[in-house]
């Protein structure tokens, strides 16, 4: 609801939005002096794009800007009330000191592994694992049923948003239950309220993240879309909560059938408030060989799903050893948000127009301001949608003879900017 009540107030400027066929502003600015600006997008933009895993990243930092990785719970707290965030600090530190930001997950199912649960839990008298085969290799699920393992998590997310929700480190939170949280069972011992979380505790635990993440986007599988597993039949109201989505198999070549259902169940509006990313299908191994070919694969290309999905960031860790970097940098500038300056006026001792255009798939999701000289306008970016343009006013009675023009955004790391197209006369 807070995110629908911004754009309602933005209503106002989003309605002024300019007619590509006209070259004034909604407003009067035939005042206004037309400032030349020459500019191309160089680099992958920030929080976009291909994204490599985090144990994997170091090399061509140019041509990605997104790290990811699996984290456990219990590298995080071993004793109740006891957190130790070291290891996210290190992570996402190391992240930025490369040039990117972090998409981050944490889990405690993952195949072949022991539960990530922290150990006090695990040591509790009514906490019981369950010991099975999934994909044929053992592996231990939580005991859904223990009201402590449920207050930690919740607990946990609360903890975490406290230190990392204005973290710009942080581009984006994955979550979820199941195997890797991804809000699946498919190979296993699923039970309901068990070895999966029911559906009333779900409904709590995304009711208090819509509380304590105010700044940083988190998203879910869209196979929380099946009401096996998903608690959107209990509670349809939960559907208002803006958290994105993600899908595990983007690309796959059943993609239009159970995945395209999936999102659609979500909304195909969705990615208008909250960002849609995934990572490239592991079905079989021609799907992460072929999932970038400029051919495309099943009938379809990467850049044309990219666009019918408005995605702004894939998992694709195995890609450079199937495709060119160059290719790789030219797949991530395929998503995510892509800014047009369309037209730059400045009045001296009043200040500068600025119409923006929005030429990506997706918006942006975080904060982002046109600046001139250092002046920042009031309209924020993040409102404006794919296709769409706008004029901002930037009120700077000292702009420059020479003004320049930038975009400013505070959940930025060291060394990256917002880059943006220009070929105003």
């Amino acid at each position: 609801m807070r995110r629908i009540f911004e754009l309602l107030c933005l209503g106002l400027i989003v309605s002024c939005i300019n007619d590509p066929g006209r070259n004034d502003g909604p407003g009067d600015y035939s005042d206004y002096t037309r400032v030349p600006l020459q500019a191309q997008i160089q680099g992958v933009q920030p929080m976009t794009g291909i994204v490599i895993w985090s144990d994997n990243a170091g090399s061509h930092n140019e041509s990605y800007a997104l790290e990811y990785s699996y984290m456990r719970y219990s590298d995080i707290c071993k004793q109740k009330d006891v957190y130790d965030w070291a290891p996210v600090e290190k992570l996402l530190s190391q992240a930025a000191a490369r040039g990117h930001q972090t998409v981050l997950r944490f889990y405690y199912t993952y195949v072949g592994k022991q539960c990530a649960v922290p150990d006090y839990i695990k040591d509790l008298p009514d906490y019981e694992e369950t010991k099975g085969k999934s994909e044929g290799r053992t592996t231990y699920f939580p005991d859904w049923r223990n009201d402590e393992l449920k207050r930690f998590h919740i607990d946990f997310y609360r903890r975490f948003a406290e230190k990392f929700d204005t973290d710009p480190r942080l581009a984006f939170l994955e979550t979820g239950f199941g195997l890797w949280a991804e809000y699946h069972i498919y190979d296993g011992p699923f039970i309901k309220g068990k070895t999966f979380p029911d559906a009333e505790f779900q409904a709590e635990f995304f009711r208090s993240m819509q509380k304590c993440f105010l700044h940083t986007p988190w998203m879910i599988s869209i196979d929380a879309a099946d009401s096996k597993y998903g608690p959107f039949s209990y509670s349809k109201d939960l559907l208002d909560i803006p958290f994105g989505n993600f899908d595990d198999s983007f690309m796959c070549e059943d993609h239009d059938g159970y995945n395209r259902s999936s999102w659609l169940f979500f909304g195909a509006d969705r990615y208008k408030t909250s960002p849609f990313g995934g990572e490239f299908s592991y079905y079989t191994d021609y799907d992460q060989k072929h999932c970038l070919d400029k051919a495309g694969m099943h009938g379809r290309t990467f850049e044309d799903e990219v666009a019918r999905y408005h995605m702004t960031f894939i998992i694709g860790n195995d890609q450079p050893g199937y495709q060119s970097w160059e290719r790789i940098a030219e797949a991530s500038r395929s998503m995510g948000y892509s800014f047009r300056v369309k037209d730059f006026r400045v009045l001296k001792g009043t200040g500068a127009v600025v119409e923006i255009e929005n030429a990506g798939v997706a918006p942006i999701y975080h904060d982002a301001f046109v600046e001139v000289d250092g002046v920042r306008g009031s309209y924020n970016l993040k409102a404006l949608l794919p296709g769409e343009s706008v004029w901002v006013e930037i009120p700077n009675r000292s702009v420059s003879a020479a003004p320049e023009l930038s975009i400013a955004c505070e959940r930025l790391v060291n060394g990256q900017k917002i880059g943006f197209e220009a070929d105003v006369r």
